[in-house]
């Protein structure tokens, strides 16, 4: 028989924003402008296993393999356990407002319908790599399986995801020590990918933006529901969806340290990706044939980091909760209107760098790249502050909320009469 949980104590009043959540997706975009411009370097020689050229300079060499260890593989990750913790404030907010559970349902539905749209165009129009597509699939597949169920059932599913993930990786490991075992030489380039050119070619060097369209919309089309299917980013979702309802960001003193997730997360996560950039630096040569196998390993390893950097953000922030500076605030801001801050990075990246722009992705190197991912964040950090100093929310969130639930959100029903309040750890199940 299937069950509903509440997300919060029935009746409970609204808490104040904490500043945690934000504050980690603030920094977290910048970590995704430095992530995504690569993508934009068209015309260089680029590995099949990630997307930092090595035709560069020293500098531009070094800057790579600190992305590849510190930030590829993380940032997504990240972003889907925020989008996760973010469902359950949501939704506890409009709980503790008396909104139906009906309602929010509905509300979800149509969000991530919307979402799943969003990615659409913002692909066709910029940025191929999108990932709102795979955050509103995700939401669509979960939420109407899993969200109101117990944490038992939640952790269940992510046992059982960390096992099929793992089985999965496993086994692509093997296959590609087989296959470098018994392909002859002149057959390595088929697993090396060597001079079949870049994904940043097909996508972005491309003079026509009508042909560069088709691209992007039909690697959308295909990594989309793939990344889905990869479990990571429903696996991160549902982890935030835990942490979420424990307040696992907001309040100190929880079973599991958000300081032990940190350290041991990053452990992890650093483990999973030194094989990947000693192989970018030149210095793991017999790596280059199963390369793409050991950076599906790095993958799993960095949705660990991505959960590693959230804890310390949610140390951050709670260090910072009431009393937070100028910079924090600031950070915070970029957070709360984190839709419009990452299509402004599109908006910024895609004309500069495309060949159907300036074309300067083929004229410059990771280091002037990364200088105009930090150019492109800066820009939407001082957007977000003139936008929270007159109270207003991003262009994007306003689109977002006015399709999705505006009108399901303006009239609440009366709160429910009070009930005994759920522990933290057995939430309370009515049939």
């Amino acid at each position: 028989m299937s069950h509903a949980v509440s997300v919060s104590s029935p009746g409970a009043a609204p808490a104040p924003r904490a500043l945690a959540p934000d504050l980690a997706r603030g920094w977290m975009l910048l970590l995704i402008a430095v992530a995504n411009v690569s993508a934009y370097l068209w015309g260089h020689e680029v590995p099949s296993y990630t997307v930092h050229p090595v035709d560069g300079t020293a500098l531009d060499r070094v800057l790579g393999a600190l992305t590849i260890l510190f930030v590829d593989a993380r940032v997504y990750p990240m972003f889907a356990f925020l989008f996760g913790y973010g469902m359950v404030q949501f939704a506890r907010a409009r709980e503790a407002r008396g909104v139906p559970q009906l309602a929010v349902r509905r509300m979800f539905w149509r969000r991530h319908w919307w979402l799943l749209a969003f990615g659409f165009v913002h692909a066709a129009l910029l940025f191929a790599g999108d990932i709102l597509g795979a955050y509103g699939l995700t939401g669509l597949a979960l939420t109407a399986a899993l969200f109101w169920h117990s944490d038992r059932v939640l952790k269940f599913t992510v046992w059982a995801m960390l096992g099929l993930i793992a089985f999965g990786a496993l086994s692509m490991l093997g296959l590609a020590l087989l296959m470098s075992a018994l392909l002859p030489p002149e057959s390595q380039a088929l697993m090396t990918g060597t001079g079949f050119g870049s994904t940043a070619d097909l996508l972005n060097g491309v003079e026509s933006y009508g042909w560069a369209m088709l691209a992007r919309i039909g690697m959308w089309l295909v990594s989309t529901p793939a990344t889905v299917l990869s479990l990571l980013v429903p696996l991160c979702a549902l982890l935030g969806w835990l942490a979420g309802r424990h307040r696992w960001l907001e309040v100190s003193g929880s079973r599991i340290s958000l300081g032990s997730v940190a350290l041991w997360g990053v452990l992890v996560s650093l483990l999973g990706a030194a094989p990947i950039a000693l192989a970018y630096l030149g210095l793991l040569p017999g790596l280059e044939s199963i390369a793409w196998a050991v950076a599906l390993l790095g993958q799993i390893a960095g949705a660990a980091g991505g959960v590693a950097y959230a804890a310390l953000f949610g140390m951050l922030g709670l260090r910072l909760q009431g009393r937070a500076g100028p910079v924090s605030r600031a950070v915070a801001a970029v957070g709360k209107r984190s839709l419009s801050s990452y299509l402004l990075q599109s908006v910024v990246f895609a004309p500069l760098l495309a060949a159907w722009g300036f074309g300067l992705g083929s004229r410059i190197g990771t280091a002037a790249a990364f200088g105009i991912a930090l150019a492109a964040w800066l820009l939407s950090l001082l957007l977000a502050v003139l936008l929270e100093r007159r109270g207003a929310r991003g262009p994007a969130e306003v689109l977002l909320r006015r399709l999705t639930y505006a009108r399901l959100d303006a009239a609440p029903s009366p709160p429910a009469p009070p009930a005994p309040p759920a522990s933290a750890q057995e939430l309370r199940l009515p049939r």
